[in-house]
């Protein structure tokens, strides 16, 4: 059974950082793509980074481009967001999820299977 659990959210001020864990079990990141994406209230799930089965290459959002890093561990099994200069517009849920497609991107509907979700706060 495929599972994906998320950690490490909370509430942080403008310019702090988070690092996100997502420790993911029932399959292997060499079938699998896997993302990051996130909701804030009213708004569309929007991705955020993602890691490419296939290339191995990594996508990030122009949104978060140059703040926010993905990062992996086979060896724990978990992959990791870290979140700097965060920004009170970065306030939303945060998800991992995996898909089956070989390119990984930031179309929500292609990723079948999802975490939780950890709430993610910046504000003063």
């Amino acid at each position: 059974q495929m599972q994906l659990v998320e950690s490490g959210g909370g509430l942080v001020q403008p310019g702090g950082s988070l690092r996100l864990s997502c420790t993911y079990s029932g399959f292997s990141l060499d079938d699998y793509s896997i993302g990051w994406f996130r909701q804030a209230p009213g708004k569309e799930r929007e991705g955020v980074s993602c890691f490419s089965y296939r290339s191995g290459d990594i996508w990030t959002a122009d949104s978060v481009r140059g703040r926010f890093t993905f990062s992996r561990d086979n060896s724990d099994n978990q992959v990791y967001l870290q979140m700097n200069s965060l920004k009170p517009d970065d306030t939303a849920v945060y998800y991992c999820a995996a898909t089956t497609q070989r390119a990984c991107g930031s179309y929500y509907p292609n990723y079948a299977w999802w975490g939780q979700g950890t709430q993610v706060t910046v504000s003063s």
